[in-house]
């Protein structure tokens, strides 16, 4: 099963980083964001991905075609005809990845309806190349096909970013909670497909987030999964730092493989 992972936003808000390459290319660990969230499909199997690139696309298509050369130990001969051995290899050989340019302009809905073309069966998977989660992506897929519908989307609790508190009228505060888990259901993408979503999808300007997926809940069509595991999505200068201080610290629950 293919995944299309989302890699063509500006990363705005986190500016700091992506004045210079694009959100996916941000390292975590020394690695990019983007290798992390293919190792979490690729640890359940799924090893082929169709990556839409937008803001600064031209550097993940050369991370890719370098990948090879800066991923392996080698010895090169010199030479009018240079032989290259391979000493040490990769561990991502059976990694095939479609990187297709769908405009800088373009938006997320807009960048799955780009590369329909490409996906070659009637389910696939879509996720956003910002965000990590030790979910269990082969149980995602279960719970897709058991449902039936057309469309799933993972659910989290999300966390305040205050602390919260209960006051009495006359300003007594009978409750105070740091940063406590919120008592609603969040968008964390993660997200399984079938073919006629294609068809919510309407031009560059379709943002996946609005119309598609509130006229697929109307219709009935939208399943939650709900994950109660970890989840983090890179939104900040702040939220790179915390996800490299988890993986220094060898506490990155999204290293399952």
């Amino acid at each position: 099963m293919q995944t299309v992972i989302l890699c063509g936003g500006l990363g705005t808000r986190m500016r700091e980083e992506t004045e210079y390459r694009p959100k996916p290319l941000v390292p975590i660990g020394g690695k990019p964001i983007l290798w992390h969230i293919m190792k979490m499909y690729a640890n359940h199997g799924f090893h082929d991905f169709v990556l839409p690139l937008g803001y600064r696309g031209d550097m993940i298509k050369e991370y890719f075609l370098n990948y090879q050369s800066t991923s392996t130990d080698f010895t090169i001969t010199l030479g009018q005809k240079p032989v290259i051995e391979i000493r040490k290899d990769h561990e991502e050989q059976d990694f095939q990845v479609t990187l297709v340019d769908t405009g800088m302009p373009t938006l997320t809905g807009g960048r799955v309806k780009r590369v329909e073309k490409y996906i070659r069966d009637d389910t696939f998977m879509v996720a956003y190349g910002d965000s990590v989660s030790d979910i269990d992506l082969t149980e995602l897929v279960r719970f897709h096909r058991a449902h039936g519908k057309l469309a799933t989307i993972t659910a989290v609790r999300p966390t305040s970013r205050f602390g919260l508190m209960d006051i009495t009228p006359d300003g007594t505060v009978s409750k105070f909670e740091e940063k406590p888990e919120m008592d609603v259901w969040a968008s964390a993408g993660f997200m399984v497909f079938e073919r006629p979503v294609f068809d919510y999808l309407t031009g560059d300007d379709c943002i996946l987030e609005q119309e598609p997926l509130k006229r697929l809940a109307g219709e009935g069509q939208l399943q939650a999964y709900r994950h109660s595991g970890a989840f983090y999505a890179m939104d900040t200068l702040r939220d790179v730092t915390a996800l490299n201080e988890i993986w220094s610290a060898g506490e990155a629950p999204w290293k399952t493989w």
